[in-house]
């Protein structure tokens, strides 16, 4: 029996994951594209967190490569926190364009 390897079956996994993610995104009537906005900005606060842990990461690694991880944290704070700002605006406007008028 031959094993596959490792790298083949995740490599596998995330090309399948692409072409899932790109259906599923592509077939979204444009009714269910403000929350689905309001998902992606969930996912990026996820992101967050885990760029948080790395900015905190003390000089434990072997060598200086822990301010590789800190730099790295501190590029993904800022561009989830920008992505999360950005969001959290755009679905504002969507919102706003089905709100009633009022009448003067």
């Amino acid at each position: 029996m031959e094993v596959i390897d490792p790298f083949i079956f995740r490599l596998s996994i995330f090309v399948l994951a692409i072409f899932v993610g790109y259906y599923v995104v592509w077939s979204v009537t444009p009714a269910l594209h403000t929350p689905l906005m309001s998902v992606t900005n969930a996912i990026s606060s996820v992101i967050i967190v885990g760029a948080l842990l790395a900015v905190g990461v003390d000089l434990i690694a072997a060598g200086d490569s822990g301010w590789i991880a800190k730099a790295f944290g501190v590029i993904a704070v800022i561009l989830a926190s920008v992505n999360i700002f950005g969001g959290f605006l755009v679905t504002q406007r969507m919102l706003a364009m089905y709100r009633k008028k009022e009448k003067k």
